[in-house]
């Protein structure tokens, strides 16, 4: 009876033990981990030792993108911008190629071939969107707080939508403006006919090995900022006098492109200062053109001397004819102290002046007696 030493029959099962963990690692990471979750979709990285490929597709999804609403905006507006994207891919045709492995029976290989055909169609479809706003000019900021966004997929002759929140500055030029989109997706570019070999490395139930590309797209979204007066306080004349009530010109000028139609002026005040009308029609104000409003202003008696501000605005029609507000303009209103007719010191001197003629005439009053007196006794 020969007896193998138990050294040996150890190296040996260890040496097998080893080669089953090899073979294992290699099947896990050429093939394990490209399957995920949905074998049909994700690729599979076989050799193509392993696959078989009949058809190849011509086609990829064509992303567009524009602005759902209005695209028209207000400068100092912030607006929930809504984008929708749509996928107009199309596939121009296909092209047999010339497998001819002759690893499938011809009486089946037909059939397998159009199956591999009817998945190619999938070319078509962009998935793991994602897309970010962007904004190249100043006078437009795009919110950073859900700026970045994705979809999971997006089928051709489908469509969806992005929100961004955008704020356009007060200051900024009316006219036309671009926004830029950009977009990276996946598409699939290839799709192969995975065959039985593919068994010797353990993959099971998975019918084909999908290649995906990945691209990148700039789209533009084109908006414009509407034309609109803008106006500012160019002169301000008249001071207010403690207890009365003046007259205070305000000239207002239009620094924009566009005519205001059919404008009031308003002023704002409070106590101590009132008045009776603080609405002045102005009518139409052209672009560059200068108008007065006259305001009559009372101010309490008393009222702290000093500089009051009061704010004023416009209110005009727009170009569509819709009421609009100009922004809250400040006008600066000097209160002076009542003027008094007599000073302390006028008085004294009025005064003394009424004290001297009392003694003149006191004294001249005297001198007429003592005359009369002396007259007399020398009659008798």
């Amino acid at each position: 009876m020969i007896r193998v030493p138990i050294t040996k029959l150890r190296q040996s099962m260890i040496t097998k033990i080893i080669t089953f963990a090899l073979i294992l690692l290699i099947v896990s990471v050429t093939a394990l981990p490209a399957l995920g979750e949905d074998d049909e979709t994700n690729f599979i990285a076989l050799d193509h030792g392993y696959t078989v490929d009949y058809y190849k597709s011509y086609g990829a999804p064509v992303i567009q993108a524009s602005i759902t609403g209005d695209p028209v905006l207000e400068r100092g507006e912030t607006a929930d911008l809504k984008i929708k994207i749509a996928n107009a891919g199309s596939i121009s045709g296909f092209k047999r190629l010339n497998a001819n492995q002759k690893r499938i029976n011809d009486s089946i290989e037909e059939t397998i071939a159009l199956k591999e055909m009817g998945e190619e169609e999938e070319c078509t479809t962009a998935k793991n969107i994602e897309a970010t706003l962007q904004s190249e000019t100043k006078y437009i900021e795009v919110e950073s707080t859900g700026n970045f966004q994705n979809l999971e997929e997006l089928e051709t002759g489908h469509i969806a939508l992005l929100s961004y929140s955008i704020k356009v500055d007060g200051n900024a030029p009316s006219g036309n403006y671009e926004l830029l989109l950009p977009v990276t997706y996946q598409y699939q570019s290839n799709v192969r006919t995975v065959t039985a070999d593919a068994v010797n490395l353990g993959i099971t139930d998975v019918d084909y090995a999908r290649e995906y590309k990945t691209k990148t797209e700039t789209l533009k979204i084109p908006i414009s900022i509407k034309s609109e007066p803008k106006f500012e306080v160019t002169n301000v004349s008249g001071n207010l006098m403690q207890g009365e009530s003046k007259v205070v010109n305000v000239t207002y000028k239009n620094t924009r492109e566009t005519v205001a139609k059919d404008a009031f002026a308003r002023i704002i005040v409070m106590s101590p200062l009132s008045t009776e009308k603080a609405t002045v029609r102005l009518g139409d104000i052209d672009p560059g053109e200068e108008k007065t409003a006259s305001f009559e202003v009372k101010a309490d008696s008393d009222a702290i001397v000093k500089k009051y501000g009061v704010n004023s605005e416009i209110k005009y029609l727009d170009d569509d004819g819709d009421t609009k507000f100009s922004e809250s303009m400040k006008v600066d209103l000097p209160l002076k102290a009542t003027e008094q007719k007599f000073s302390i010191t006028g008085i004294a001197i009025l005064l003394i002046i009424v004290i001297a003629l009392y003694q003149i005439v006191s004294v001249h009053r005297k001198r007429n007696q003592n005359d009369e007196n002396v007259s007399g006794d020398e009659n008798e």
